[in-house]
């Protein structure tokens, strides 16, 4: 039995997606026989040992995304062997571990691919979605290289390609396998990983740079520069006011706002949570009103900080 997928035109398609038509597939935990032709989809027909598909559902607890992680797991382990149309065991079944989560599955799969873990790392490291083009300025590898890599990783299934390099773009199967990239890297490599991202963008990618402040904010944050992350934070706050996205703008100012605790008490710093504060109180006005309370405590401290760097220029517009 296979599942199906009805495709339909909704009343409304969200204007970010690009697509007139889109295909909405709801998906709860799948019962025992429709566990089992999941698992002959990944198995390409062939028939897993009784006690091994068993294992499987169990582990899966019935997630779609866990069934098809744990078969390809299993079947890639090389503790099985074809036998025409079904699989054998090489060895007893204590001998196959089934990992217990699937975050521990797609490590699994991450580390059988060898070298190419690392694209998959710097990958995960841009973002759920990335450009081959981005992907080669901030990788050390040589394209056909990372061409190769690429073409591993979409043959796992463990990322979808878009177009053809250089010109294609990606994006991870799921979050979670992104995120499992992304957990093995150490701190100090995210940092620097990160900062490069954030550099390249500056300086190769200008125009998306200016068009997408957040991306910078993002990076900058992630890789520990907060002083950076705050002016990108204000930009795409500005920004999306400029645009009356008010709920983004003030998310994304606060977010700012909240980083500032980590830089020392300085007029620069006040400068910048004033500015921060500013726009803040602005995007509170347009979502709230004058009489909303977080209105009244952005200008509450933005008057503040007006007295404390003796700023009257801004704060008649505060009062």
């Amino acid at each position: 039995m296979k599942l199906r997928a009805i495709t339909f035109r909704p009343q409304f398609v969200p204007p970010w997606t690009g697509y007139s038509y889109m295909t909405l597939v709801m998906l709860g935990r799948l019962a025992g026989p429709q566990g089992f032709s999941m698992i002959q989809e990944v198995t390409g027909g062939k028939v897993l040992p009784t006690e091994v598909q068993d294992r499987i559902l169990a582990k899966a607890d019935g997630v779609p995304l866990f069934i098809e992680e744990l078969a390809k797991s299993v079947v890639e382990s090389g503790l099985l062997r074809v036998a025409g149309d079904h699989y054998v065991m090489k060895g007893a079944l204590p001998a196959l571990t089934i990992p217990t989560s699937l975050h521990d599955s797609l490590l699994a799969r991450l580390d059988r691919l060898g070298g190419v873990k690392e694209t998959a790392q710097l990958a995960a490291t841009i973002g759920r979605e990335f450009s081959f083009e981005l992907l080669a300025a901030v990788s050390q590898f040589p394209e056909n290289e990372l061409s190769d890599a690429l073409d591993q990783l979409t043959n796992a299934e463990l990322i979808f390609p878009r177009g053809h390099p250089p010109y294609a773009s990606y994006s991870f199967k799921h979050a979670l396998i992104q995120d499992a990239a992304y957990a093995t890297l150490v701190k100090t490599t995210r940092y620097q990983l990160h900062s490069r991202i954030a550099q390249v963008l500056k300086e190769r990618f200008p125009d998306r740079a200016a068009a997408e402040p957040e991306l910078l904010a993002y990076h900058h944050t992630a890789a520990g520069e907060i002083g950076q992350a705050t002016h990108y934070w204000l930009l795409a706050g500005q920004r999306a006011i400029a645009r009356s996205a008010m709920a983004e703008a003030v998310a994304q100012l606060t977010e700012g706002l909240e980083l500032l605790g980590a830089l020392p008490d300085n007029p620069e710093r006040q400068r910048r949570e004033l500015e921060l504060q500013l726009a803040l109180g602005q995007a509170s006005v347009a979502a709230k009103g004058f009489a909303a309370p977080e209105t009244g405590r952005a200008y509450a401290r933005a008057r503040e900080l007006c007295y404390r760097l003796g700023d009257i220029k801004q704060l008649f517009p505060v009062l």
